[in-house]
Formats: structure tokens, C-alpha cells, sequence
């Protein structure tokens, strides 16, 4: 990939506090970028980046006000990209604020002089029933309530373009150092313990998960080759493909050596308590993504990058379960002071 070091590249991360926003914000800074993250509470934002990161400069504003991403955008140097990796608080209102946080995104890279939006996507857009393998080119045929608003935010990024270039990389599943708001951290695993069961979202079908840290350097490497893309790209993450639906079970057996039972996730429950709204609700309408396997074609995506970031599955499983609080963390080795 191309040395920027020396070159003057400023991005600006919406949702640095989250995982992936925050594992792109790593990745960039990684890669020589200026990365700049708006926030809400600065204090905070900077209580939770690791003392070994290296920190954003932080700047003070809300993704729903216009005039403060528009600011944060174009104060100081101009950004040459503008991550948003913000979601609702809580997953709730999607109707009500994610259309408008990306218009306020698409209003302040036009004011920084057209910086390339940068999107992670996500499967919901399609049918998981008549949709089992996504391309660049697959209809977006989503029946669900996010489905169709993701739909009409991936729209709203192509009636931008060119003015406003755009980045889209889709994903399956998110795991990894992090991604605590995940399927992996908050369903099949219990934090902060050590691994008694493992949950099972639906035994034997095929899966697609997106380990943070690699996704966070593909952005970071298809940014750095930004006059390659196109002024609308949408790209897939072809990632750690399950294809038995096991995959991830055994891993997770082999990383801490033990033969742990796996149980199954009560869909069954969710769907009585679905009416009541909350997170049965949200669970229900993401149940198909489990039921069917849906995989994400990477050939675009390997066309300009030569090859996928892809790291061991038992390595990463490791990391994952490490951060969470689930393994203890491998002893600090000292270095020999030489006298």
C-alpha cells in the first residue's frame, strides 16, 4: 500500500466511541492519517481510548445538529473523508434520526470540499430468504423496518455522488477487540466470565462475521487508495465465513480447551415478548439474517486491494475473548534495560 506518512490526509471518525468507528479511527491513524472525532462528552471519549492508541484530537458536537458536523468537517484543515459510524442510541428511533444524520454527514463533506463519505454496511438491506450471495449489483430487496431505512441511506449516498464520493464496505457479524454492541459479545458469550456455554443463534447455518480489527484496516487500505475507487463504491467484506455453522463453535472450544456445551438462542422467547417492543422486538426482526446464510462476494473489493486482511480464526477468537474479559490477559514480557 502507498506511504501517506508525509502526506497531509484528516479524517473525521462520527461514532469513535463505538467499535467499529473506533476500530476505524485506530486503523486510520495506523496509516498515517490526522484523525479528528467529534463526540458528545470529550472526557469520556478519551477515558475509554487506550493509553497505547494513538488518541484523536477530539471536538465537541451532536451527529443530529447540522451546524456542528459541518464545523467539525471544516474548521482547522478541511477533511479528506468523513467516517459515519453513528447508529440511534440504544438501536431505537431509526426512523426518526438516521436518515438525518446522513444528510447532515452528506451536507458537511459538500462543505469540505466533496470528502469521501465512508459507510460500514450492513446485510439487513436484503431479503436473507431469496438473497444468498450479495454483490455490488444485488437488488436491495429488504422487508424489515431497517432494512428499508438503510436502503434509503445507501440512496442518499448515491444522489450525492459525484459531488460527494462515497464509500460503502458491507460486513457480516462484527467480533473482535471492541465490538461489545455485537451478536458475538452480547448473545453467544457472556462478558467478564469465563466461557461456560456457548449460545448458538441457529444451529448448522451458515454464517458470515466480520472481525473488527480486519475490517477496520480495509477501510484504512481503500482509503489510501481513494483516487481508485469510484465516485459511489460499494463494496463487500467477504470476511470469516461459518460455512457449516460450527466454525465459530469449535474455535471457540479450541481457544480455551475446553468441550463447552452450546445452547441454543430462545427465538421461541423473543417472539412472545416481541409485542412488548424493547429488545425482543429488535431480535425478531434480525432473525432471518440468522435463519438463512447470506454471503458477501469480495471479488471488487480483492480487484483493488490484492487480497483481504484476514487474520487466523483461533488468533482472533483469542483477541476477542481476551477483551472481553473472558480469558485473562497474556503477562506483560519486560524488555532488558541495557546497561
Amino acid at each position: 500500500m502507498p506511504d501517506i506518512s508525509n502526506q497531509s490526509r484528516t479524517a473525521l471518525v462520527l461514532g469513535a466511541t463505538g467499535g467499529i468507528g473506533g476500530a476505524i479511527a485506530r486503523a486510520l491513524g495506523q496509516h498515517g492519517w490526522t484523525v479528528r472525532a467529534m463526540v458528545r462528552n470529550p472526557d469520556h471519549a478519551k477515558a475509554r481510548w487506550a493509553s497505547t492508541d494513538r488518541v484523536p484530537h477530539f471536538v465537541v458536537g451532536d451527529a443530529m445538529i447540522p451546524d456542528d458536523v459541518i464545523q467539525a468537517a471544516t474548521k482547522g484543515d478541511a477533511v479528506h473523508a468523513i467516517i459515519h459510524a453513528v447508529n440511534p442510541p440504544g438501536y431505537r428511533n431509526w426512523d426518526k434520526v438516521v436518515l438525518p444524520m446522513i444528510h447532515n454527514t452528506i451536507a458537511a463533506a459538500r462543505a469540505a470540499n466533496g470528502a469521501r463519505v465512508v459507510l460500514p454496511g450492513t446485510v439487513y438491506n436484503y431479503n436473507p430468504a431469496t438473497t444468498s450471495i450479495i454483490t455490488e449489483t444485488t437488488p436491495q430487496n429488504a422487508i424489515t423496518r431497517k432494512g428499508q431505512i438503510r436502503i434509503a441511506l445507501e440512496q442518499r449516498l448515491a444522489d450525492a455522488a459525484p459531488d460527494v464520493p462515497s464509500l460503502i464496505l458491507r460486513a457480516g457479524d462484527f467480533f473482535g477487540p471492541g465490538a461489545r454492541a455485537s451478536w458475538f459479545g452480547q448473545g453467544m458469550i457472556t462478558a467478564g466470565k469465563p466461557v461456560r456455554k456457548v449460545t448458538s443463534m441457529a444451529p448448522g447455518v451458515p454464517h458470515a462475521y466480520a472481525y473488527l480489527p480486519d475490517l477496520a484496516e480495509t477501510f484504512a487500505q481503500l482509503l489510501d487508495i481513494s483516487d481508485r475507487l469510484q465516485p459511489f463504491e460499494r463494496l463487500q467484506f467477504d470476511g470469516t465465513w461459518d460455512a457449516d455453522g460450527r466454525m465459530m463453535l469449535d474455535a471457540i472450544r479450541r481457544v480455551i480447551g475446553q468441550d463447552v456445551p452450546k445452547k441454543a438462542f430462545p427465538w421461541w422467547l423473543m417472539r412472545i415478548l416481541a409485542p412488548f417492543g424493547g429488545f425482543p422486538k429488535e431480535a425478531i426482526e434480525i432473525e432471518p439474517v440468522w435463519r438463512h446464510p447470506m454471503r458477501l462476494d469480495n471479488k471488487r473489493l480483492i480487484t483493488l486491494l490484492d487480497e483481504e486482511p484476514r487474520t487466523p480464526i483461533d488468533a482472533a477468537i483469542k483477541r476477542t475473548l481476551i477483551d472481553m474479559g473472558c480469558l485473562p490477559k497474556p503477562p506483560e514480557t519486560s524488555v532488558p534495560v541495557v546497561a
